[in-house]
């Protein structure tokens, strides 16, 4: 069973003709809307079916609204399957999955625990478990699960490409790059397996090997908006920044919630100093992720360059709620504070984001502006010179704020 998204509307259940069209619909597994219509159907039709015909029924049609990612219906009916023991781990084995995309993993990993003990060599639910574990940030125990995955069924390639991520994110980057090797033999029209492993090809700064990985990835499946956003960066580190302006777009067309995307992309309209676009992308970034703090700190940042001080610390300090004690975003509230002339409370911010950072030029900078405007001539020149010592273009950065 292949990883799904959040839980979407109900669609509308169409109806059989007949109770034998209603039969051959509800064990069908071709279409998930007849599915459940034609289950739906014979489960209206009479109320005392036999125990096992009945959750024969709600499992066939659980299966369905998990298929159509309509999970609170899946839940009820696998709930019910659950008390007819033949069918027990099969339906603790969707069930699980059904919590797992609802964003429970807790759940999710006690129906998987269940559903293992009662049948060993379940290898749904050994390979849902992993990846709840991977959701739950449990590396290590996801890898032991897609590796007895992948011992009961050894050609699967989605159990390599998970146990891949696994690795990646247990920062083993050899054994995530042979399982995303073996993952494409198995299936070589596997776009999502071409773009993990062109990610990791990024990660060891092989862009060639990861721009021929993507554009795989793409070739396969030409509506995959992540491999267009990771695809931008690419061209992004690679100072391509019209292709990487290109790919953003397309990223965020077949995407419009990427938030990622929109603060990626935004942080090239700030580099090419179009703030007004920069300020679109981060306020689209914190609209779908109001909590992503790094992009309240770059529109803080660009709310100062646009002149409105006020509104920019306010982003700060919703910043600093999700991250706290982000020297980068104490950072830029001190040239907040700088800019609305609070400068003992500009000279605090730099300080503190110093205490994390000492190596952090802006706010050497910073710091040294506000004692400067503090009348203390020597101490603001010692800032400035170390300032210039990290970064010689300090000023040019500072320039577009307005504070000197």
């Amino acid at each position: 069973m292949a990883p799904a998204l959040a839980g979407t509307a109900a669609r509308a259940e169409p109806r059989p003709s007949s109770e034998s069209a209603a039969q051959a619909w509800c064990f069908s597994k071709k279409d998930a809307a007849q599915r459940i219509g034609g289950c739906s159907f014979l489960l209206a039709l009479r109320k005392k079916w036999k125990e096992k015909q009945r959750a024969g029924l709600l499992l066939n049609r659980g299966a369905g609204y998990l298929e159509s990612n309509d999970l609170d219906p899946a839940i009820a009916d696998f709930t019910e399957v659950i008390t007819y023991e033949p069918l027990r781990a099969k339906a603790l084995t969707n069930r699980g999955e059904a919590y797992r995309r609802k964003g429970n993993a807790d759940a999710a990993i006690a129906d998987f625990d269940q559903a293992i003990a009662l049948n060993p060599k379940d290898v749904f639910a050994r390979y849902n478990r992993g990846i709840a574990y991977s959701d739950r940030g449990e590396p290590e125990r996801a890898i032991a699960d897609y590796t007895e995955a992948i011992r009961l069924n050894p050609k699967d390639a989605w159990y390599y490409n998970n146990r891949g991520n696994s690795y990646a994110d247990a920062r083993e980057p050899d054994r995530a790059m042979a399982d995303y090797d073996r993952a494409i033999s198995l299936d070589p029209k596997f776009a999502l397996a071409y773009y993990n492993r062109g990610n990791a090809y990024r990660g060891r700064n092989d862009f060639d090997h990861a721009l021929s990985d993507y554009n795989t990835s793409l070739r396969l499946d030409p509506r995959y908006a992540a491999a267009y956003g990771n695809r931008a960066r690419l061209f992004r580190d690679r100072g391509d920044l019209d292709r990487a302006f290109a790919d953003f777009d397309q990223s965020l067309r077949l995407d419009p919630s990427g938030y990622r995307d929109y603060y990626a992309r935004g942080n090239l309209h700030l580099g090419r100093q179009n703030y007004a676009r920069a300020f679109d992308d981060f306020s689209s970034a914190i609209k779908f992720n109001p909590k992503y703090a790094a992009a309240l700190n770059a529109r803080c940042l660009t709310l100062v360059i646009l002149g409105r001080a006020q509104d920019a610390l306010a982003d700060c300090q919703q910043s600093l709620q999700w991250k706290p004690n982000d020297p980068y975003t104490l950072d830029s509230r001190g040239i907040c504070r700088l800019k609305l002339g609070e400068l003992d409370a500009a000279i605090a911010d730099f300080d503190a984001a110093l205490s994390i950072n000492p190596k952090l030029a802006s706010s050497l900078y910073g710091r040294g502006i506000a004692r400067r405007k503090q009348g203390e001539a020597d101490a603001a020149q010692a800032d400035s010179a170390a300032a210039r010592e990290i970064q010689p273009d300090i000023a040019k950065e500072f320039a577009p704020y307005g504070v000197e």
